[in-house]
Formats: C-alpha cells, structure tokens, sequence
C-alpha cells in the first residue's frame, strides 16, 4: 500500500505523517511538500530515516512534475493536506491561494483519475461554510458560504473534487475540520503566536472584541479521523470532524496566560480584520456514528499539551522565528525538486 500525501512538512500533513509511519509500518508514505515559509521538514526529524517514510520536494500546482511522480510511485491513496492557509495572508495576496488551493487541487485529482488511484481524500475546513450565529451547526449539508479569499480557495477545491467524483467517478472523500491545535504549529496561527509572545512578555494582539468563537480539535484527534475516513468512509462523502470545544478566542488567550503566570494586561485589542467570520461549530455526528470516531482529547488537556510542547520544544520555534530554517531550505535544496 503506498500513500502519497501532499503538504506533509505542514502543521496538520507532519502529524498525520508521523501517525500513519507508526501506525501502519507495512504502508509506504511518500510526504510531498514544496517547504514554502509554513513547512517544516524538522516536524519530521524523529522519522526521517524509517523505513516506510520518503520525502519528495515539489509543487502539486506543476502538472508536468506531478504526473511524473505519480507514474513512478503508482500510488494507492492520494491525502491532499497542501494548501495555503492563513486567512490573514490571503487578504493581502489572494493569488497564491487560487494558485495553490485550486490549480494545485485540479492537478492532482487529473493525475488521480489518469493513473486510477483507489481513493482520493480532500483535508478541507469548516470555514467554507462561511459563519454561525449564536445558535446552530455546520453539518456536511451545510450550503458553502465562504467569505475570505482562502476559504473561497478551500470551498472552489471541494467542489472541483465533488465535480470529480460525480463526473469522473473518482473515489473520493472530502474531511472539513474545526480549528486545529496541537504540536508544530506554525507561529503565526493563534495559540503559538500567543504563547510565543507571552513568553516573551509582549503584547498579545487579539481582533476586534475578541469574542470570535472556533470550535478547537486536537491534531491527533483529526489525523485519527482521517485515518477513519481514509479506510472507512463511503465513496464521494464529506465528513466533519469537530472537537466540540467551542470558546472565544479571549478565551484561548486568557487560558494561554493562566497557564504561563503572565498578567492579563499583555492583552492588547486590535482593529478588526476583514470577513472576520463570528462563529464555527461543528456537528460531526455522522462520523461518530458511521465509523465510530471519537476524540481523546478535552479541551483543557489538550491545551495544557501544548502549552507544554512549546515550552519543551523552544528551539524548534527560535529556528523558525529567526529565519535559520528557511536559510537551512535555501542551502539545501535551492531550486532543486525531487526526491529527497
């Protein structure tokens, strides 16, 4: 069985990565990743050399590139967790998100359906349901109605893989989670920027009246379900995975704050950005109960993890902070792409 998955240097593809490597040692895993500024190959330093795991530096938006790769490696399963994924970034430049969310996307689901893979897996977000009042959930019948740039990306690449499967009959599943927390995620996301910042007693900038609610799902708790959907799920569904851990993101921060001994006067309100969606919450009802998921983690354990992760793994994030990663990539592979 070979799995092919895409954006695997990333914050959520790294730990699915790391899960499926230890879970499934009969599988072979090929991790393809482009090491933009978010992926990081030392999310993967504790199984870089075993032996079912390969890493591959590339692009899924290079046709001519993809295709190579898939002819070569004949994969079974195809995981596509590659994207680009700040909401803040796809404001200030929407084209690189169309470029990678969509073109990338498109690209691999032509070569799934070329060289017949048993199934392809869309890593998706709630956010392409656009936003919540103070009542209600998002469930798979949920119209899209994204409302940044990046989510409208998300949700163009969702209904290219339905079109896919409906048209093509490509075996498909799409998975839209709630907000991820965890171990090596990037610093520029919300709980590791805040826990950055108030160790280093800086303020803590938080949007708006900072009373946006997510709905917060532990990795491991995510790369379980997908491992679930992967293995289990009907062709050409979409499941939800929600850790039903709704809080503000005030919240978050005041927690961050307890957790670290810091005053709460590092907190520092700040102009709201636009499209700000209110609320997310996930009704992930239909997969508890057709493949049998449950999370393991509760919000405050889960956190508390984390919190600690960062505190145990400094160097890892003072790597990426100072730039010493990217001038580690740039020396390394340049503009190289291939097997690695």
């Amino acid at each position: 069985m070979k799995l092919l998955v895409t954006g695997g240097a990333g914050f959520i593809g790294s730990n699915f990565v790391r899960y499926m490597v230890n879970k499934y040692p009969e599988y072979n895993i090929v991790n393809l990743d482009l090491l933009t500024y978010a992926g990081n190959l030392e999310n993967l330093k504790d199984i870089e050399n075993a032996a079912n795991y390969k890493f591959v530096r590339g692009d899924i938006a290079d046709r001519e590139f993809i295709n190579g790769l898939f002819q070569e490696e004949k994969f079974d399963y195809v995981l596509n967790f590659a994207a680009e994924s700040h909401v803040d970034r796809s404001i200030t430049d929407p084209g690189i998100f169309v470029q990678t969310n969509i073109q990338g996307t498109l690209a691999l689901l032509d070569a799934a359906k070329t060289f017949g893979v048993t199934k392809y897996l869309q890593v998706s977000t709630d956010e392409v349901y656009g936003t919540l009042g103070e009542t209600g959930y998002f469930t798979e019948d949920t119209p899209l109605a994204a409302n940044s740039p990046y989510s409208a990306s998300k949700a163009g690449a969702d209904l290219l893989v339905r079109a896919y499967h409906e048209t093509f009959g490509l075996p498909v599943n799409i998975t839209r989670c709630s907000n991820n927390y965890g171990p090596y995620h990037f610093p520029e996301k919300l709980i590791p920027l805040m826990i950055i910042n108030a160790l280093h007693d800086k303020e803590l900038p938080i949007y708006g009246d900072g009373l946006n609610i997510r709905d917060w799902l532990h990795v491991e708790d995510h790369c379980q379900a997908i491992d679930l959907v992967l293995h289990k799920g009907r062709n050409g569904e979409v499941y939800n995975v929600g850790g039903n851990n709704e809080r503000t993101n005030i919240e978050i921060v005041k927690t961050i704050l307890k957790h670290l001994n810091k005053p709460e006067s590092l907190m520092k309100f700040v102009k709201d950005r636009p499209g700000h969606d209110r609320r997310y919450a996930i009704d992930a009802t239909k997969l508890r109960t057709e493949l049998g998921w449950s999370p393991k983690y509760n919000f405050d354990t889960g956190i508390e993890q984390t919190i600690n992760w960062y505190l145990n793994n400094r160097e890892w994030w003072e790597n990426i902070i100072s730039g010493e990663y990217q001038d580690y990539v740039k020396s390394q592979y340049g503009g190289r792409l291939g097997v690695e």
